[in-house]
């Protein structure tokens, strides 16, 4: 009772490798096997071991350990089991290492199989058999599972356990009949004849050895007539047991010269030749392998020799880079000690830098706010006088001083718009406008400009351009203000061109190109690189204001600001071109009605009391000149506490507030107006930049900001609104 079936599914199993190398071994492999089911144990080992040399030439596990396995196999039955199991047992550890399960359980039930017949050791044979059988049940191979439980039977039976062992032939009898397959049958109905010989069932028992030696008469000359030699010699032992000891003879017989076919000892000689060839040439790669590690050895010997000498080289290298690294070390310290003392020094001067550029800043909005508050009564006492004296409006006296107050005020404004620039304080707002519009409000105002040099204005723009566009409008027209206005006092007798044409349109985003282009003097190449710096004139002419010498470099930042840049192209004698591409977004969801500047006459429609809260004499009378010249009726005040307490007494529509008052500011009072309940629209009326105190003024209560100097319709605008709302 051995373990023949396996042969068949080893075969078989070797037709599964694609790859071509894989392939001739398998090849091999199958012959191999098939000339060990042939009894040609020679063919066998010589084909196994081309199997085992291709199988480890290409590096493949698992078909090592099947050469490992038909070499086994062909030692175990025909030539020295012990050494058969020496091979078992290393086809086992590649098997385990390719991770094939299959293989596993053929190796493990051959290991069993040599346990059980060959040393009669229950325990390992066990062991073997049930890890077999734990391997098929994890593939859930059928077959291999009815082989496994059929040799763990064997086993109790040949250890007289019969009970155990027929409780694993139970569970698959309906298998083993149902399949076609002979080894299994025979091994299935020889057990079962042993079984019930045993328990004294001899007609039973004789009806199943009957069976199984049927099926052994139908493939004689094989590997089958191995097997039936076990069943020859159970069949003599049952009739022994059965006292009919003429049938006893007849199969012992059998057996006897059915072993002798087998095992003759001619075919036991060859095989045993070719196995001990096989070992020699085994011994032969060890004894070839000792030689190489001898070799390599003497060749790392010599070449260990070459490394401590060079070991003694590097060694000596390495302490004069340690000697150098020393010295870098040291060096290093002494610059890391210098460099720390620059930075600190570098530390303290952007210190002061900052400090300096803090109180350059608030030197710029101290002397703006402070010159502002007097430009305030400078203008606002001009226009009274003009108002009053209407026969002094073309006196060029009055004229001078308001334009002198006016260009003044202009270099304040530029001066702290220069600033607020370099400090990236200015922020683009977003707001609907209309190109043509804000183009045509600026030459109009511009005109007299114009008229005074004999200028003609001619205006270009693409009816392409969206009705409204999105962007900061207010900072466009600055940069047109400034280049038109600029190119107009240095044009005489000429045309100034304003152009603006629809370049792309990038999904909502309008790229807009400008120019402003003049017939004037034109720029020198030597002065074109400089005119963008500040503070900065060309051709200016004495007594002629031709501006703060600020008006393009603010441009110049202003367009950067949109994310562009400026162009210039001048000639002397031929004029000059300023260009620069812009853009902004267009919303069609957004054409709405446009809010417009208007001037508002509150005069005809209802009598309104205006609280005026301002310490500056001159400005009191400035603001409440322009106030009543449009019928309000207006109260002045220079104490925010004196304002509140007249507040919680008297209403007012709307309260003008001052911001920089001595006893308490603009923003206090507000709050303690709002504390005390107080819903009266406040609206500061301040020489502070609006940008600078606007998020204060907000959080005060104060509902609007006007810059003095300020044009009365601005004022009259934002009261009327207040008060309606």
């Amino acid at each position: 009772m051995k373990r023949i079936w396996l042969i068949v599914f080893f075969i078989s199993f070797g037709w599964g490798f694609a790859q071509p190398t894989e392939k001739s071994v398998n090849d091999l492999l199958q012959k191999a096997g098939n000339a060990f089911y042939q009894l040609d144990g020679v063919k066998s080992l010589e084909l196994s071991k081309k199997a085992l040399d291709q199988a480890k030439a290409i590096n493949n596990k698992a078909l090592v350990a099947q050469a490992y396995n038909m070499i086994g196999l062909n030692f175990d039955e025909f030539y020295d089991p012990v050494k058969g199991l020496k091979y078992y047992l290393r086809g086992l550890k590649y098997a385990e290492k390719s991770k094939n399960d299959t293989v596993q359980i053929w190796l493990c039930n051959n290991i069993g199989n040599f346990y059980s017949y060959r040393k009669n050791d229950l325990k390992n044979s066990i062991d073997y058999y049930k890890r077999g059988l734990y391997y098929a049940e994890k593939i859930k191979d059928s077959s291999e599972i009815m082989y496994a439980k059929l040799s763990i039977a064997g086993a109790y039976f040949g250890a007289n356990k019969y009970r155990q062992g027929e409780t694993y032939m139970r569970g698959i009898s309906n298998f083993v009949i149902k399949k076609d397959d002979i080894e299994a049958k025979i091994h299935f109905y020889s057990m079962y004849g042993d079984y019930y010989s045993h328990l004294g069932n001899y007609t039973k028992a004789e009806s199943f050895f009957d069976q199984a030696i049927q099926l052994g008469k139908k493939e004689s000359g094989s590997l089958l007539d191995a097997y039936m030699i076990d069943v020859y010699s159970d069949y003599s032992s049952h009739f022994k047991r059965k006292k009919d000891f003429k049938n006893a003879l007849f199969y012992a017989d059998l057996h006897k010269s059915l072993k002798e076919k087998v095992y003759n000892e001619e075919r036991t000689r060859k095989v045993k030749l070719a196995g001990s060839q096989l070992e020699i040439e085994d011994y032969q790669r060890q004894i070839d392998k000792i030689e190489d590690e001898k070799s390599q050895q003497s060749k790392d010997l010599k070449e260990s020799k070459l490394i401590v000498l060079l070991f003694v080289i590097i060694l000596f290298i390495l302490l004069l880079l340690l000697f150098s690294l020393y010295r870098n070390s040291m060096f290093r310290d002494k610059t890391y000690r210098e460099l720390q003392q620059a930075y600190a020094e570098l530390q303290e001067a952007k210190e002061k830098a900052d400090e300096a550029s803090q109180l350059k800043t608030q030197f710029v909005s101290t002397i703006s706010h402070e010159l502002r508050t007097p430009l305030y009564g400078v203008v606002g006492i001009t226009n009274i006088i003009l108002d009053e004296h209407k026969e002094l409006a073309h006196s060029p006296h009055l004229n001078s001083l308001k334009f002198s107050a006016r260009y003044l005020l202009s270099l304040v404004n530029d001066l702290l718009q220069i600033n607020k620039i370099e400090e990236n304080k200015i922020v683009l707002e977003n707001m609907i406008f209309n190109i043509p519009d804000e183009i045509n409000t600026i030459v109009d105002s511009l005109d007299f400009i114009a008229k005074k040099n004999n200028n003609t204005l001619v205006k270009n723009i693409d009816p392409a351009i969206p009705e409204f566009l999105i962007g900061d409008k207010l900072r466009l027209s600055q940069v047109f203000m400034n280049l038109v206005s600029n190119a107009l006092k240095f044009t005489k007798d000429g045309t100034v061109t304003v152009t603006a044409q629809l370049q792309e349109v990038v999904e909502s985003r309008y790229f807009i190109h400008f120019s402003i282009a003049d017939t004037g003097v034109g720029i020198a190449p030597e002065d074109q690189k400089k005119i963008f710096e500040k503070f900065v004139q060309i051709e200016r002419k004495e007594g002629d204001y031709q501006g703060t010498g600020l008006g393009l470099s603010i441009v110049q930042k202003l367009v950067e600001l949109f994310g562009s840049t400026i162009q210039l192209e001048s000639e002397i004698g031929k004029g000059t071109t300023f260009s620069f591409t812009l853009a902004f977004d267009a919303d069609e969801k957004k054409r709405i009605e446009i809010i417009n500047n208007i001037d508002v006459d509150l005069s005809t429609v209802q009598v309104y009391r205006i609280l005026v809260v301002e310490d500056n004499k001159i400005n009191q009378i400035v603001t409440k000149k322009i106030l009543e010249s449009h019928h309000f009726k207006c109260t002045i005040l220079d104490d925010g506490y004196a304002a509140i307490d007249l507040l919680e007494k008297e209403h007012f529509d709307l309260v003008l507030m001052d911001i920089n008052m001595p006893i308490i500011n603009g923003f206090e009072t507000t709050k303690l107006i709002r504390k005390k309940g107080i819903e009266t629209p406040v609206v500061a009326l301040t020489a502070f930049d609006k940008q600078e105190i606007t998020e204060q003024a907000l959080s005060s209560g104060i509902n609007d900001i006007i810059i003095k100097p300020f044009e009365p319709s601005k004022l009259f605008q934002v009261i009327s609104t207040l008060i309606e709302r």
